[in-house]
Formats: C-alpha cells, sequence, structure tokens
C-alpha cells in the first residue's frame, strides 16, 4: 500500500463503522518523508510524502477504503519528564535543553525530552524536578528563536527578560 498524503484525523472524520487498523511509529518517525512500516494487522505499508515533511500525530489517517482506515499511533518510550516550577524555571530548562539540540514536547504542563543518562544526570543535578517516565512524545515545541545576533545580550537573557513580570 502507498500513501502519499494525510487524509485527515480520526477525531474530524467520519469512520462509519469501518475498521481501523494503526501503523506504528516512533517519535522521531513523525516527520519522516519516507517510511516502509507495517500496520499492526500486518499489511505492509510505504509512505512517500513528496511535497513536504508530513508531521504525522496520533490519529492522522493515512489510508482510507470502504472497509477500514489506516491511522497513526505513536509508541510510547522512555522520556525525562520536568515539572517546571515558575516561567523562568521553564526558560531556563527549555534553554539548557535547546542548547543540546535535542527536540523538546510539552504536554500537559509537563516539558519532555527523550531519556538520555547524561542529561538526566545534569538536569536532577541543577535541581530540576525530574523523572524518567513512558511517554508518547506527540507535541513538538516549535521555536522561532534565532540564536545567533550582533548583540551583547545572550538567548538566554532575552528569554529571562521574556518570562519575567514586568516591573
Amino acid at each position: 500500500m502507498l500513501v502519499k498524503e494525510k487524509i485527515g484525523n480520526l477525531e474530524l472524520f467520519a469512520i462509519n463503522n469501518r475498521n481501523i487498523d494503526y501503523v506504528l511509529l516512533d517519535w522521531y518517525e513523525t516527520n519522516k518523508r519516507i517510511l516502509h512500516k507495517k500496520t499492526v494487522l500486518g499489511r505492509d505499508i510505504t509512505m512517500k510524502f513528496i511535497n513536504e515533511s508530513p508531521q504525522l500525530g496520533v490519529g492522522d489517517i493515512i489510508y482510507e477504503d470502504d472497509f477500514g482506515l489506516v491511522a497513526v499511533d505513536i509508541n510510547e518510550c522512555e522520556a525525562i519528564v520536568i515539572k517546571p516550577r515558575s516561567m523562568y524555571e521553564m526558560a531556563a530548562v527549555c534553554y539548557e535543553i535547546g542548547n543540546k539540540h535535542l527536540p523538546l514536547f510539552y504536554q500537559e504542563d509537563e516539558i519532555l525530552v527523550a531519556f538520555e543518562a547524561p542529561l538526566f544526570a545534569l538536569l536532577g543535578k541543577n535541581g530540576y524536578s525530574v523523572e524518567k517516565a513512558k511517554r508518547k512524545l506527540m507535541t513538538p515545541l516549535k521555536t522561532t528563536v534565532s540564536p545567533h545576533s550582533n548583540s551583547r545580550i545572550s538567548l538566554f537573557n532575552r528569554i529571562i527578560k521574556l518570562t519575567s513580570d514586568p516591573e
């Protein structure tokens, strides 16, 4: 089966008593343009998103016929779960992780990052509230801040200024 585009999402789609088969993706596969997988029911599926990166999410429908649908689900993985106690801590922890060029995820007031033992130890040592848990990494944080500038004010100071209460 060849898939070239997303059709919709289960939340907004007329299922009409059709069977739903799932293709399980790891978090790092959700933006791959070419992917070969098997569905839960064992059907081979090839995804070739020609025009752009698909950014697939839970419930995205990638195939339909009269009898069934194929939708995306994301596997749980070991993750570092950070629960910031303030906006200042949110900015600081995002800066620390972003400086390592690791993808961040934000879900239900938690910052998530795929588990790495050295990062886990570093964050704990720096006093952040961290835990190791299984999570589906589904909602990536999009960043648009350019780290380079001619200004003498660091990116970290600009982030802190944005998250601080005005005086």
